[in-house]
């Protein structure tokens, strides 16, 4: 399954990791496809150790903080692929989801800047809260003047 050892997987143009550290294993598919489905190897399944890869230690960490379904709690990411009815396609589109899962680890979350509300904002929010008042206040019982 392996092409050569040296191969390197491009993921930003400063970011690199060696296709050594990626672990593919193709398995069948599942759901509807007939004969084929039962008979080919196509989905592929792709196992990467985060703590044992050769990414820096920031970006290690930001993976392992980020809240992904595929990333298990011993820090591997595992994605299936089985999308497409080639085995080639399939392994593609596997590395490619690996890529963006590492790419969305390394953008950092701009800080919050505190905001006050304008003087205008408030006016508006009181003045709605004075009107759903009165609405609500409208919708209970009617009495006549003598209480009943």
């Amino acid at each position: 399954m392996k092409e050569a050892a040296n191969l390197m997987l491009q993921i930003t143009p400063q970011l690199t990791i060696n296709d050594s550290e990626i672990e593919i294993k193709a398995i069948r598919a599942q759901g509807a496809g007939g004969q084929n489905v039962n008979k080919v190897s196509s989905a592929v399944h792709l196992r990467f150790d985060i703590r044992a890869s050769s990414l820096p230690e920031e970006i290690k960490n930001s993976l392992l903080d980020l809240t992904d379904h595929r990333i298990s709690k011993d820090g591997v990411i595992i994605i299936k692929a089985q999308t497409f009815r080639t085995q080639e396609q399939n392994r593609d589109a596997a590395v490619a989801r690996l890529i963006e899962v590492i790419q969305k680890a390394l953008q950092q979350e701009k800080p919050r800047i505190a905001t006050r509300p304008t003087k205008a904002s408030k006016t508006r929010r009181l003045h709605s809260k004075a009107i759903n008042s009165q609405r609500k206040s409208l919708r209970s019982r009617v009495t006549n003047n003598d209480g009943t």
